[in-house]
């Protein structure tokens, strides 16, 4: 078999981590490994399947001789470094937001749209955590009757906002516990039994940078240019897993006895949809585990004619990041 030679840009970050983790999972076929951050981070310790491996800073040499390179940076350090990679031969997925919208840049989910990993000129950009979700979630019913309008509110996890917000979320509770005053650094306001209905900052409609990433995202990976997306994006209380309820208007009719046959076999999916006997999707279930549970499915009762509701939770440092750009580097080395 051949290996190859990968590095992990953010190495040391929580997306960076959860990388490692899961191309050791998949046993991805790796000759060298090489893990890639600031120089603050440099020369720190990681262990990887029981090996010792260091740290080093990035630079412009930092990727002579890497095949793969798996971005977990944030959007400067993106821009900076993965020109430079691909300058020196290497194919990269990045999961920073700096090249998603760009039209030589294919933005894809392997369950959605693999073909499109072809079309990449070095660079394949990995789509919002959230977009993910839900488009995973959405594609068979959207292959058998087109998704044309969707409605969504999405309930997101601490662990979105990197290591600092699953710190902020336990330091809170323990000082709400201990009678202690509570700091805030990473959320607009105090996480801890609240919720922020803000994530990233708002446009002139009034609509968050995160809630926009849904429809242009959603139309570029479905190559669904009509698509409409009217979406509200919550920071949660919940360590880790995002949640949300979609609701969908298709072109074609769909019945939700068609939609659970759909979700039953599609890939990425796992259909939780019992709710007499409390049987749903639910973020404790889905952490740590790359499926999308979808249940609550349900016919739209506001008027809209072959309209479903459904809801979904998926790991978003898993899925919504990681193991989907770990998929997309086993797409790249399929067609090497």
């Amino acid at each position: 078999m051949k290996t190859y030679n990968v590095a992990i840009l953010g190495a040391t970050g929580a997306v960076g981590q959860e990388m490692i983790k899961i191309l050791m999972e998949r046993n991805f076929p790796i000759k060298e490994l090489h893990l890639l951050a600031s120089a603050r981070s440099a020369g720190k310790k990681m262990w990887v399947n029981e090996k010792e491996y260091t740290v080093e800073e990035t630079t412009e040499n930092s990727f002579d001789g890497i095949d793969i390179v798996l971005g977990a940076a944030e959007n400067d350090i993106a821009k900076k470094y993965l020109p430079i990679a691909v300058e020196k031969g290497a194919v990269v997925v990045d999961n920073s937001s700096a090249y998603r919208l760009d039209d030589n840049v294919p933005l894809v989910i392997p369950e959605v749209n693999p073909n499109d990993v072809k079309k990449h000129k070095g660079i394949i950009a990995n789509p919002n955590c959230a977009t993910i979700i839900a488009l995973v979630a959405l594609q068979p019913l959207h292959a058998y009757a087109h998704a044309k309008r969707m409605v969504v509110s999405t309930y997101q996890a601490v662990s979105g906002a990197g290591v600092g917000g699953i710190r902020e979320l336990q330091q809170q509770v323990e000082a709400i516990h201990d009678n202690k005053p509570v700091e805030v650094k990473n959320f607009q306001y105090q996480i801890a039994y609240n919720l922020i209905p803000q994530i990233g900052g708002f446009n002139e409609e009034g609509y968050s940078s995160e809630e926009m990433k849904m429809q242009f995202e959603g139309r570029k990976i479905q190559s669904n240019p009509e698509l409409s997306v009217n979406c509200t994006c919550v920071r949660v209380p919940v360590f880790r897993s995002h949640s949300e309820s979609i609701m969908v208007e298709f072109e074609k009719p769909i019945d939700v006895e068609k939609a659970k046959v759909l979700l039953k076999d599609a890939a990425g999916v796992k259909l939780v949809d019992d709710p007499v006997n409390k049987v749903y999707p639910m973020p404790l279930d889905t952490t740590d585990q790359d499926l999308v549970y979808v249940g609550r499915i349900r016919k739209d009762m506001s008027g809209h004619e072959n309209a479903l509701s459904f809801w979904c939770c998926g790991d978003q440092v898993r899925k919504g990041a990681a193991t989907n750009a770990v998929q997309i580097a086993e797409l790249v080395i399929q067609n090497m």
